[in-house]
């Protein structure tokens, strides 16, 4: 037998299979996803690699085929079936094998394990007693401690007994030769939720519930799988849903995991699932130590774990019987990986459900446009949840106009309306969440006294200021010079949005002293347990105004919160991606969802300098339906996902004019290899930064309709890249619908 080994190396040139002999110490020993020691290259450096394979014929003469010299010992193995999805993974998305096997490793190297001992009493206790006397007699104190305790307790702690008692190792050692106790010693798990303190509390279905917990019971106990999206409002009670799907799947003894867009997100999921399912729960998150990320395999490797809950990399926890993904706010762009492969974590899971027999359920109040499309067209199967949980009225919403603020003198982030709003919960001792539009903040141009926004004429999005006091377009390259009137209505009040959330922070303590404040954002969420610590506190009612970024109006459920101010609602609305208006519809609704989930109504005020425009409008009603219709419209006339598919081609290199060239060799590739003009070539053009630590950056942007024309050309151009050596000092990157523009 032969061994088929991908070297553990990242360069193109390499990522292929390489065969090497198995000597006869390890036959039997490797099996698919095994890290093992290997000779490469003409010095035979020992290097490492992963088994992808085995063969029972040569490729090569059997002189140039090396032996493995052997596995490594502190190596985490791949499960098999990763090692098919991270190949499939590569295929998709481009990279390396390696970048792909790299990436389902759940973790990457062998932790200690940590132990405790034990001290335990192993004789009876009239043998102890007479035991103790002996020792008291013969004046030896220190026996005479030890024994004494353990009469009292006949199991203790190794180090409490010896720190407590100044009984040293020797002295363990001698009873223990005596036969007087044992030593034993337990494996102690680093777990991430040891401090949480779950209520269970039971669980009763509403009518729409119970028909989608039905229905998908039903077709679980056919040994139907598919994908459904389970399309309910804010409030609808959707993660009760998941945990009577997951308890179907949990019964007929299978795995389940659930995937959260944000770590923010994950304190407050986890305390009701560990309230449910116990500590057959557990998490994994980047903010996890390696030692606790590997506790946790190793439970899940031992069967100890039925539910895995976590961000994207959740996805590839090596479950040996999987039954269930959920895909909780499936609409987030934190799903879609920013790192080589750029994979969706949505099409992914996919992926893995159907090889190993597992459903999946997508969930979001604000389905992505893709997950929609695809009920339309029957590859989803869609379950509604059109009412809250229980039955509480939705927020009602307020959208005022920032243009009407300035011409009365305000010139304050805050409204009045907000501003009276607000002092109005604080007296009733209600809670209040100030949202910060902050994605998209500095890219476009808007003028604050008619809210006339520059676009790009020919892809319909906003254009991007630059520091050389340019405007540009990051699709097409299409550029003009920054203004300073307003070509709309003359007004000098042009420009980007400056305010950021300390700003506010210290705006609302001025005006409200009387308020607790908190603020939740990068800067005050570094530490381990940044996210856990705010959470609790506001939810403890210790608090009374939230004021963060997109962060804190995910899946967040505080019945005590009453109002909800959006600033600067259209600041993604006009960001440089054909996808604003979709963020912002999401982002607005997801952000009202916040109030009134309690048993008091709940108000909302979006403040924008946009107040017609149809993402804002239907945002304020709650109606998705209306807005994907007429976002549907907007992307099958501009050719975008999910009408068509599109490819990202991010090009990196150190010379300007080099980069330039081979752009414009790669673009006259694509047309070679398309003679019939099926695919639509826009580009090269710079991206919103055109230069990193001196690394320029160019991309082009590929439409089509059918993928698997995308993933084609892929591959050619791949070989092409790798067949030409003026691609040599170029880094280029693929990314498959991305979810905006570099």
């Amino acid at each position: 037998m032969y061994a088929d080994i991908i070297i553990d190396i990242t360069h193109e040139k390499l990522d292929r299979v390489f065969q090497y002999g198995i000597p006869s110490h390890l036959e039997g020993m490797l099996k698919v996803g095994t890290e093992v020691r290997v000779p490469f290259g003409k010095g035979n450096k020992e290097t490492r690699g992963y088994v992808v394979g085995f063969s029972e014929q040569p490729g090569y003469d059997l002189e140039k085929i090396k032996p493995v010299a052997g596995i490594v010992e502190d190596g985490i193995a791949i499960e098999g079936r990763l090692v098919e999805l991270a190949g499939w993974m590569k295929e998709t998305y481009g990279g390396t094998m390696i970048q792909a096997l790299k990436t389902v490793l759940p973790i990457k190297k062998q932790e200690e394990i940590r132990s405790k001992k034990q001290i335990l009493l192993a004789v009876t206790e009239e043998e102890g007693k007479k035991k103790l006397d002996w020792y008291l007699h013969k004046n030896q104190k220190a026996r005479a401690r030890l024994l004494a305790a353990l009469l009292d307790c006949p199991e203790q702690e190794y180090d409490l007994i010896t720190k407590k008692l100044h009984i040293t190792a020797s002295v363990v050692r001698a009873l223990e030769e005596q036969g007087m106790v044992k030593v034993s010693s337990r494996r102690v798990m680093r777990s991430p939720i040891h401090k949480m303190r779950p209520k269970k509390e039971p669980v009763e279905l509403n009518e729409e519930q119970s028909r989608t917990v039905g229905q998908f019971r039903q077709d679980y106990s056919r040994g139907i799988r598919k994908t459904y999206l389970v399309y309910g409002v804010t409030g609808s009670g959707k993660t009760e849903v998941y945990m009577e799907m997951i308890r179907q799947v949990v019964d007929e003894g299978k795995q389940a995991i659930v995937l959260i867009p944000e770590i923010a997100l994950t304190y407050q999921t986890v305390m009701r699932f560990y309230g449910r399912f116990g500590d057959r729960v557990s998490i994994l998150h980047s903010r996890m130590s390696q030692g606790e990320r590997f506790d946790q395999m190793d439970r899940v490797k031992a069967g100890e774990v039925d539910v895995m809950i976590g961000p994207r990399s959740a996805l590839f926890t090596p479950f040996f019987n999987l039954g269930l993904i959920i895909i909780d706010e499936e609409h987030e762009g934190t799903y879609k990986s920013e790192q080589v492969p750029r994979y969706h974590a949505r099409e992914t899971a996919i992926h893995r459900a159907e090889t190993e027999g597992a459903s999946v359920v997508l969930g979001s109040a604000t389905p992505s446009l893709e997950s929609f499309y695809s009920c339309r067209t029957g590859r989803y199967q869609l379950l509604e949840l059109r009412n809250r949980s229980r039955r509480q009225e939705l927020p009602s919403v307020y959208i005022q106009d920032m243009r009407e603020e300035l011409k009365a003198g305000n010139r304050s982030i805050l409204s009045d309306r907000l501003r009276e709003l607000m002092e109005d919960r604080l007296e009733k001792k209600e809670q209040i969440m100030l949202f910060l539009n902050r994605r998209g903040y500095a890219g476009f141009v808007c003028c604050r006294a008619c809210g006339y926004v520059v676009k790009c004429p020919h892809c319909d999005v906003s254009l991007s200021t630059h520091r050389n006091g340019r405007m540009v377009c990051h699709y097409c390259g299409y550029e003009e010079p920054v203004i300073h009137v307003c070509p709309s209505c003359g007004s000098p009040y042009v420009g980007g949005f400056r305010a950021g959330t300390q700003q506010v922070e210290e705006l609302v303590r001025r005006q409200f002293p009387q308020a607790r404040v908190l603020r939740m954002d990068l800067d005050t969420t570094k530490q381990k347990d940044g996210y856990e610590k705010i959470l609790e506190t506001f939810a403890d009612e210790r608090a009374d105004i939230l004021i963060g970024t997109q962060m804190i109006v995910k899946g967040h459920d505080f019945p005590k919160v009453t109002l909800v101010g959006i600033l600067a609602a259209d600041l993604s609305l006009y960001s440089d991606d054909y996808r604003s208006a979709e963020r912002t519809f999401q982002l607005l609704t997801q952000a009202a969802g916040r109030a009134g989930r309690g048993d008091r109504a709940g108000e909302v005020v979006i403040q924008t300098y946009s107040p017609d425009h149809y993402g804002i409008q239907m945002a304020a009603a709650q109606d998705y339906e209306g807005f994907y219709e007429e976002e549907m419209r907007y992307r099958e006339l501009m050719g975008y996902p999910p009408v068509e598919h599109l490819l990202a081609v991010l090009m990196t290199g150190p010379e300007e004019e080099q980069l330039h060239l081979a752009a414009d060799y790669l673009k006259q590739f694509l047309k070679r290899i398309d003679p019939g003009g099926r695919m639509q070539v826009i580009g090269p053009a710079s991206p919103y930064v055109a230069k990193v630590s001196d690394v320029y950056r160019r991309v082009l942007y590929i439409k089509e309709e059918e993928k698997s024309i995308l993933i084609e050309a892929k591959n050619r151009m791949e070989q092409y890249i790798e067949a030409n050596k003026g691609f040599q000092t170029l880094r280029i990157q693929f990314d498959l619908d991305p979810m905006g523009v570099f």
